[in-house]
């Protein structure tokens, strides 16, 4: 593999972007094409554009889906390394017994405020809007997608 620089660092997956979204759209602009040129089918042709809109729509939203599925996995990540750095061991035991929304809101505690709130998620169950609610010191996190 080539080293990566400016003219190569974007990543296609071709049979997306090159032949499955460009045929929808053609499949897209036919169809609306034919309604106007067929007025005996036209029930048919308004069918088969609303059939091929959703098609589109769906490989759109998929892409939205894997975005926020790679964001939650890294927040999932990103609490095992801090609980790593703040207590020096492995968080897994920890991890699986808290649900996402717990997990998602500690981020926003400081160090100092974590260790409290983790331990009420743990042993009170405080969801994860009392988590944030809880916060006395907001850590921001702007990077979110």
């Amino acid at each position: 593999m080539s080293e990566q620089n400016y003219k190569n660092h974007r990543k296609f997956y071709p049979p997306h972007h090159f032949i499955y979204l460009p045929l929808l759209i053609l499949l897209e602009i036919y169809g609306i094409y034919k309604i106007w040129d067929e007025a005996e089918n036209q029930l048919t042709w308004i069918l088969f554009s609303i059939i091929i809109f959703l098609l589109f729509y769906l490989a759109i939203m998929l892409r939205q889906h894997y975005a926020l599925e790679l964001q939650n996995r890294m927040v999932r990540l990103e609490f095992k390394q801090r609980y790593f750095e703040i207590f020096g061991e492995k968080s897994e035991e920890t991890a699986d017994r808290l649900r996402f929304d717990q997990i998602a809101a500690l981020r926003f505690a400081y160090d100092e405020e974590f260790k409290d709130l983790l331990y009420k998620a743990l042993h009170e169950n405080i969801s994860g809007d009392e988590i944030k609610r809880s916060i006395k010191r907001w850590k921001a996190d702007q990077q979110r997608v």
